[in-house]
């Protein structure tokens, strides 16, 4: 099954130029040719290719699909970036894979890259959704600095993991079932002291993912899975 992302597809009845690029030259679809589309909200369309240039491919919606949240709740994942982007790249496309609903890129203390490029990694996103049979499309956000995002309004359940000593529990122990979580996983060096209190002091619950030390992007991914392992529809 060929599925094509078309974000603005209810507005206009052509594929984005990547994918018809893709579509026509090299899947080597045609005119009359039945395709899958989704718009990255929770829709398929069953389509047909209608007309084809070189470089635009129009088609004509059969039908309209709705598909049902494939889990209860939302999950927001904020993390400090690796200095590695293919660390990151990974991370966004196993966690679309297994399925989330945000992506925030925290700069923290000890964060190794301060600056990062979402277009590569949403693309990987769309990709992943493609390849895993979805029809959402996770939410990215830009980098923002960790002080400015603890203090934003967050109204979900609100965890932060991290390394040091005190209590702890495990987030497969204290996740609500059904209910919206953010979680926020820090640097390969960890949040620091005071930015786990200011955390703290903000309403966030420390967490943690199990006794073994795992890298910024298996930690979030391990979040990830607890998270859609208790809330699986």
């Amino acid at each position: 099954m060929h599925i094509f992302y078309t974000p603005d597809i209810r507005n206009k009845p052509e594929l984005p130029e990547e994918e018809a690029k893709h579509c026509l030259r090299v899947l080597r679809l045609s005119q009359g040719d039945e395709i899958t589309l989704t718009d990255g909200t929770g829709h398929f369309y069953k389509a047909e290719i209608s007309a084809a240039d070189n470089k635009r491919c129009m088609v004509s919606i059969n039908e309209t699909i709705f598909q049902e949240p494939l889990w209860k709740g939302r999950l927001h994942i904020a993390m400090a970036p690796t200095k590695n982007m293919d660390r990151n790249e990974w991370f966004a496309e196993k966690a679309t894979e297994i399925g989330f609903d945000a992506l925030s890129f925290l700069n923290c203390r000890y964060s190794e890259r301060k600056v990062i490029k979402t277009d590569r990694i949403e693309k990987i996103m769309v990709s992943a959704m493609k390849q895993s049979l979805k029809a959402r499309l996770p939410e990215i956000n830009e980098m923002i600095s960790f002080n400015d995002f603890i203090t934003q309004p967050h109204k979900q359940q609100k965890y932060i993991a991290h390394c040091y000593k005190g209590e702890k529990s495990m987030l497969k122990d204290i996740l609500e079932p059904g209910a919206d979580a953010l979680i926020l996983i820090g640097p390969e060096g960890d949040f620091s002291e005071e930015e786990v209190k200011k955390a703290i002091d903000n309403g966030f619950t420390p967490i943690s993912l199990g006794k073994s030390r795992l890298r910024t992007e298996t930690a979030a991914l391990a979040a990830c899975f607890t998270f859609n392992s208790i809330n699986q529809l």
